[in-house]
């Protein structure tokens, strides 16, 4: 079986997604690219019970070898297909996302932490129903220029270049989501100035913020401690 790591390492990611809470049950999908296509999990197998094995391999051209694959391979292909800047493409229904979703709100720079997302708001597409190329086209359109987005009436989708980071991304979602709708509760925030959040992007590009240790000098403050 080809790539059979990376399969291993999509399954743990899935059972991730579940513990971390994000997402439920059967719902929710993962994708990755390969040298000759793509990797996707199986249509409506609970990831508890999913093993390497289950994984489907894919080409761009819509076909695919072994278990029948996610609804939502649509958009999964063309967002890989589209975004050579990604690997990574996860697809989950989290509540508090989902509930801005549900009411086609996008999020605004609120918070500082929306620049994680490549821009000063996470977009929420338009309704279209599920499996189709409809949906695919509406993310693609929320997704430009951005590396997370809210499905109308549906979910998210949060990209990466790695598994970990995808993961990351789609929980800081979530978390900026709940905060969101906490603040409504209080009424609509005031929301950060479009040059001020060109900083923060700015500033977390340098950082390469949550993406893993930052690169030597990104911080022009600290300093080293002398021996």
């Amino acid at each position: 079986m080809q790539n059979r790591e990376l399969r291993e390492q999509m399954v743990a990611t899935c059972r991730r997604m579940n513990e971390s809470g994000i997402n439920q049950g059967t719902a929710g999908n993962l994708s990755v690219r390969t040298e000759s296509g793509f990797l996707i999990t199986p249509s409506s197998m609970p990831y508890d019970t999913m093993t390497a094995e289950d994984i489907v391999e894919m080409d761009f051209d819509g076909t695919y070898v072994g278990r029948r694959p996610s609804s939502e391979w649509r958009f999964h292909r063309d967002i890989l297909k589209a975004r050579d800047d990604i690997n990574v493409v996860l697809h989950c229904h989290s509540v508090y996302a989902t509930t801005l979703a549900c009411h086609h709100k996008t999020i605004p720079s609120f918070h500082y932490m929306t620049g994680v997302a490549g821009g000063t708001t996470i977009r929420c597409s338009r309704y279209a129903t599920f499996g189709t190329q409809a949906l695919s086209d509406a993310a693609l359109e929320a997704l430009e220029g951005r590396l997370a987005c809210l499905l109308g009436q549906h979910g998210q989708i949060s990209l990466g270049k790695t598994l970990d980071a995808a993961l990351w991304l789609a929980i800081e979602v979530e978390t900026l989501s709940r905060m969101y709708v906490q603040a409504l509760a209080l009424g609509e925030p005031p929301v950060l100035p479009d040059e001020e959040m060109e900083r923060v992007i700015a500033q977390m590009k340098r950082m390469s913020y949550g993406l893993g240790p930052e690169a030597e000098g990104s911080n022009d403050i600290a300093r080293p401690r002398k021996a």
